[in-house]
């Protein structure tokens, strides 16, 4: 019996989640991973190492909570958002019986978690103007436990209305978890969830230090839900999920001096996507897709031909699952000046 033969057959057919750094590439401007560029500053204590650390370090706890506005009883951390998705999943999912759902083009690691361990899929592909489809949905949610929404979205980069999210919590209410992605809610924290959390027991939010507060290489995410809901993740959690220096970085990120500066690179982001909307906007041929996130998505005359291009060069973007659609991250102004003008020649020639 070979090796493969041993491990599960649901590990053996899995389609893994295809990274940025698994798909790889070669370039000096790199625009696919929707991370921050900025390159800041920490300094890390050494002298607790050979200890093992907290499983839920009270000083991290409570900067993340301050920052987000809620009780401490609330918040959650783990190794990034996706060991969140994971943790709902393993604590609400009973394998090869119940069922996630999920609203495509959405992220793609809410359907390889839940795959993971066996529990089924439903999609309910979003609308035409990239919103829910809440008839749909409710006729799906027969043994779903867990229904995932991303808001900004992933790709496409739009919000979910708000008066759609708490339509889907009260059709949920007393038979499933409602997961909400804000990933990317710190470039328009004014469209957070969160004060929707005293209202819905059924409500978990998902929150990252990986974007704005550029530290995807911290691997350090947050689960905000009602406390009942945390303590339930805390069944099923590592012993040590955050280590030692994680929890020392992330506490200096949300201090008060790094809470300054977070808000600088937001705004610094945030223009650089309106100058990059605007460019690409006025090329023939190119629609650009109103985002609210680190990225945008835009749509080609032939974009399979242009992402080649761009890869080719040295420009690495993401190929997105629209058709033609490239997803575009926004990096400081010098590597989206040279990406807008190397778009525009190749659509020029």
């Amino acid at each position: 019996m070979s090796i493969e033969n041993l491990a599960r057959k649901t590990v053996r057919e899995l389609t893994p989640y295809m990274s940025a750094r698994r798909l790889g590439g070669s370039g000096d401007i790199w625009l696919n991973a929707n991370e921050s560029p900025y390159v800041n500053e920490y300094s890390v204590n050494c002298d607790r190492l050979n200890r093992y650390s907290t499983c839920q370090p009270e000083e991290l706890i409570n900067a993340y909570s301050a920052y987000a506005g809620v009780d401490s009883k609330y918040v959650l951390t783990s190794r990034g958002a996706d060991e969140g998705i994971e943790l709902l999943v393993r604590a609400f999912c009973e394998p090869n019986q119940d069922s996630i759902l999920y609203c495509p083009p959405t992220y793609g690691m809410y359907a390889i978690s839940a795959q993971t361990f066996d529990v089924a899929t439903k999609t309910v592909p979003l609308t035409a103007d990239w919103q829910l489809d809440l008839d749909t949905i409710q006729a799906n949610l027969d043994s779903v436990k867990l229904v995932f929404v991303c808001s900004p979205n992933n790709p496409t980069g739009n919000l979910l209305k708000r008066s759609d999210i708490e339509a889907l919590l009260d059709m949920t209410a007393n038979k499933a978890i409602v997961v909400v992605d804000e990933a990317y809610i710190d470039f328009c924290m004014e469209e957070s969830v969160v004060e929707l959390l005293s209202r819905y027991p059924n409500l978990a939010i998902l929150r990252t230090l990986s974007k704005a507060f550029a530290l995807a290489g911290l691997r350090c995410g947050f689960t905000l839900a009602n406390p009942q809901i945390i303590e339930l993740l805390l069944k099923v959690i590592a012993p040590y999920p955050v280590p030692v220096p994680v929890t020392d970085i992330a506490v200096q990120a949300l201090s008060e001096a790094g809470l300054a500066r977070t808000k600088f690179q937001v705004l610094d982001l945030n223009a650089n996507r309106a100058y990059l909307q605007a460019g690409l906007s006025m090329l023939p041929g190119v629609t650009v897709f109103d985002g609210y996130g680190n990225y945008l998505l835009v749509q080609f005359p032939d974009g399979e031909k242009l992402f080649s291009t761009l890869w080719d060069n040295g420009i690495i973007l993401r190929r997105s699952p629209i058709e033609n659609c490239i997803r575009i991250s926004v990096g400081n102004r010098d590597e989206c000046e040279k990406t807008l003008a190397f778009i525009r020649q190749q659509l020029e020639q």
